[in-house]
């Protein structure tokens, strides 16, 4: 008779806080597999996944993702090392970003990789110049477009209005006669990314109809193939009261006519779609230690070891009205959540709350809350200096097990690289 594998023991909030210390960013890992899988189920077949490292570049995090599939979308060297760190294949790497240098370009000119996302006609110019000093080339060429229509349904537009981002669509119906002057560049197709946060299916298959019918448009004015075409992607998660999640099979079905149609006459061209905050958010919390609770003109406070130093994006930025991230109390899941806390760090600053009036169960000193939905946009996009704290310690749950992904910074640490001046045995 076979043996049958145990399943592994959950790990609670208080073994792993005893172990590496609070405050903390928890990952568990097949929720972040799972996400990508069923997305990878739904989607018309052959479209190809590239995680945007900027909403978590933790390495960790880029490996579980690539060995289930997905590329990467890297904005600068860093990330470029670290998914090639991960084990992300060059050829499955873009690189994009509005202001590119002479030596992000040339590290990917040397990494290799699929292709280098242009958004600028100054940056071609620029990445030819890399390109011709390297002896490279031709380098593959992606040309970021603001596309002239609009997108609906965003929490965040990105294109089809003035943005820093890309070159307007009419300027690239102009561009054939600068190409023509740059042999080391070879434009193999087009992104455009309209977006972040949709919540409805039916814009995001709006837009990606769109992109495609911009992008035959286009490669036919410039004269050039279609090999590439990066639909962006911006699928959102729900946060807040009042919102619902993204209907991926709704999205999957509908998808499939566009992308059918625009297949059929281009069967070699890569399709992709890049996700940050979507593969990443569901599978993160954020844990953080009640040091004090406290009463203030009638408002019941926690103050915690860890808030917006860490946690920046549940402040709600952007959004014009303060909302709060789903909030748990990690010791008494199921206890009745019968009393309203306001909730904030150890920050001098009252712009320090991360939960407003959240109905919880009583908190007491040492108790472990967990803000959830907190896998992107975590430490990177927060003031981690901000009084010197530091930024938080990283752990993944793997089948059962904890693992330390990044180490918590210390006061060392933030001290090893600055340098005392001393002026006194200046040189007379």
């Amino acid at each position: 008779m076979p043996e049958v594998a145990e399943k592994p023991q959950e790990i609670t909030a208080d073994a792993i806080a005893e172990e590496f210390g609070t405050p903390f960013f928890l990952y568990d890992a097949q929720v972040l597999t799972e996400t990508l899988c069923k997305l990878k189920d739904v989607l018309p077949p052959g479209i190809d996944i590239l995680y945007s490292l900027k909403a978590n570049p933790n390495i960790t995090i880029c490996s579980l993702l690539n060995r289930a599939g997905a590329g990467a979308e890297v904005s600068s060297v860093a990330e470029l090392k670290t998914a090639l760190r991960a084990g992300v294949a060059p050829s499955d790497i873009i690189f994009l970003g509005p202001g590119k240098t002479l030596s992000d370009l040339t590290a990917c000119i040397d990494a290799g990789i699929h292709a280098v996302v242009c958004e600028s006609l100054h940056e071609m110019r620029l990445l030819e110049q890399a390109a011709a000093a390297r002896k490279a080339g031709p380098i593959p060429v992606l040309l970021r477009i603001n596309p002239a229509f609009h997108s609906k349904g965003s929490g965040l537009a990105m294109g089809g209005k003035p943005r820093q981002f890309g070159i307007d669509e009419e300027q690239v119906r102009d561009a054939r006669p600068l190409l023509e002057e740059l042999p080391h560049i070879d434009v193999r197709g087009f992104h455009a990314y309209m977006g972040t946060r949709f919540l409805n299916h039916q814009d995001v298959v709006s837009n990606t109809a769109q992109i495609l019918s911009m992008a035959e448009n286009l490669a036919a004015d410039l004269g050039i193939d279609l090999f590439t075409v990066d639909f962006g992607g911006g699928l959102g998660i729900a946060y807040f009261d009042n919102e619902e999640d993204l209907d991926i099979a709704m999205l999957g079905k509908e998808l499939a006519e566009p992308v059918a149609a625009f297949r059929a006459r281009h069967p070699d061209c890569r399709l992709i779609m890049e996700l940050g905050r979507y593969l990443t958010a569901r599978a993160g919390t954020y844990v953080t230690r009640a040091l004090y609770v406290k009463e203030s003109m009638g408002e019941n406070f926690v103050v915690a070891d860890g808030g917006t130093n860490h946690h920046m994006a549940a402040v709600g930025i952007g959004s014009f009205v303060k909302r709060n991230f789903p909030v748990r109390h990690l010791g008494r899941p199921d206890a009745p959540a019968d009393r309203v806390y306001t909730v904030t760090g150890p920050l001098c600053t009252p712009n320090d709350t991360v939960v407003k009036r959240a109905l919880l169960p009583e908190v007491c000193p040492g108790d472990l809350l967990g803000i959830e939905r907190s896998g992107a946009y975590g430490p990177t996009a927060s003031p981690g200096l901000f009084l010197s704290h530091g930024y938080p310690a990283e752990v993944v749950v793997h089948q059962g097990r904890a693992v330390l992904v990044r180490d918590r910074d210390t006061p060392e640490d933030l001290l090893a690289r600055q340098h005392l001046a001393d002026f006194d045995s200046a040189v007379q």
